[in-house]
């Protein structure tokens, strides 16, 4: 199934790549400002997209574990 273009009114905060423009949908990059939507094609361009997507994930899952953890050792203090 094909997504379709994602426009301003479209796009939830959280679909944004921390704050920027940039959107994935349907496995490509979109830049996406309230004046019009262009999709991301430069290789270069796109590699960095998804090496920084990969990067934030990984941040927000040590983040969570780092809370999971201090979560567990108050429960252990009591």
């Amino acid at each position: 199934m094909s997504h379709p273009v994602p426009t301003w009114a479209s796009i939830r905060p959280s679909e944004r790549l921390a704050g920027t423009p940039a959107v994935r949908r349907g496995g490509a990059w979109w830049l996406v400002t309230p004046t019009g939507t262009m999709p991301a094609s430069d290789p270069v361009c796109t590699g960095e997209l998804d090496r920084f997507a990969a990067d934030m994930a990984a941040a927000d899952r040590a983040v969570a574990k780092l809370r999971t953890e201090r979560t567990a050792a108050r429960k252990d203090r009591r």
